[in-house]
């Protein structure tokens, strides 16, 4: 059944039944519990040989610090199911992931909800078919599902984020599994050139604790309609997590495109619509008596544009424990 190893990583022979693999893996402990492409030499190679010009490592992970070898890395994207495009997007991310800011370490191991999300802008996600439509968060589309689900399996076959020892969440959360997706292509500054990284292939990961639907009230028609909600969800986010005593690294708004045009008709930019949110969080804080602020500056409050039509916005809250975007490019062969 298993005809060789790479990195302590089982090789299978072409002819092993899917169930013999799978249970080979789970007993290794590599599987997230979904089943797994069967992992072959042949199959390995594929990806790889989609690796050219990326590094032989991309760094150390925690919560153990195992190394991202180049094949170690591409064998987790082949389980996932990835296509060999997807590697150069999964190398970036990761090493985006390890930058001190971003501060994996203590996502890996809280007890809270954080898993890693990974928001590629709209030029990346055309080429991999990243979904940035309707349902984008969720199942149906085969890059934004093996994609994120690789970066979970990195996480925890490398990086040793396995529950018990390096993931100490007490419930965890569904997107623990998988968590990618796509901007819509607009005239919206991506989220990776708000973080100040304006490449054309490019994106960022995001450090989160689940997703909050926020709907604008009435009929939308104005600004305060569409973006007072969306502060309050963020003050109701701060106050509720470990974030209340300290000032969050950053907001993150998921606009839906139709509320995206519609405040572009009412006359706010990108950063109009920051500082709106900054002034009414602000507000809302001092009428509660906080001590902190929603975001040291309005600058750091990051909206993508994506999704399919509708009104529905979703607010994005981040680790409280203390974490910032980090956004990196992606090399032009992904």
């Amino acid at each position: 059944m298993v005809v060789n190893e790479i990195h302590g990583l089982p090789l299978f022979a072409a002819d092993t039944a899917p169930a013999d693999a799978m249970a080979e893996l789970d007993r290794r402990g590599l599987s997230d519990g979904l089943p797994t492409v069967i992992p072959t030499a042949a199959g390995l190679q594929r990806l790889v040989s989609a690796s050219r010009g990326l590094p032989a490592s991309a760094g150390m992970m925690p919560p153990l610090f195992g190394e991202l070898q180049l094949e170690a890395l591409a064998y987790q994207a082949l389980i996932a199911g990835c296509e060999p495009s997807a590697l150069p997007l999964l190398v970036a991310a990761c090493q985006a992931c390890i930058d001190d800011a971003f501060n994996l370490l203590g996502i890996a191991t809280t007890t809270g909800t954080a898993t890693i999300a990974v928001l590629a802008n709209a030029n990346v996600g055309a080429r991999l078919g990243l979904r940035s439509g309707t349902n984008c968060l969720g199942p149906g589309c085969r890059a934004n599902a093996t994609i994120g689900r690789a970066m979970s399996l990195i996480q925890r076959n490398l990086g040793g984020a396995r529950e018990g020892t390096g993931d100490m969440a007490t419930m965890g959360q569904p997107g623990k599994y998988t968590f990618c997706f796509a901007e819509a292509d607009t005239t919206y500054p991506g989220l990776a050139t708000q973080l100040g990284v304006d490449a054309p292939l490019a994106g960022c990961v995001l450090g989160v604790s689940g997703t909050a639907e926020v709907l604008p009230r009435g009929n939308a028609a104005t600004a305060a309609d569409i973006l007072e909600p969306v502060a309050l969800a963020m003050v109701a986010a701060k106050l509720t997590t470990g974030a209340r005593a300290r000032v969050p690294e950053a907001q993150v708004l998921l606009l839906p495109q139709e509320l995206a045009h519609s405040l572009e008709r009412l006359g706010l930019d990108l950063d109009a619509q920051r500082a709106y949110l900054f002034a009414a969080a602000t507000q809302l804080l001092q009428r509660l008596d906080a001590d902190t602020g929603i975001t040291a500056r309005a600058d750091d409050i990051l909206i993508a544009v994506t999704g399919g039509p509708g009104v529905k916005m979703t607010h994005l809250p981040l680790w409280a424990g203390g974490t910032r975007p980090v956004a990196f490019p992606v090399l032009a062969g992904a």
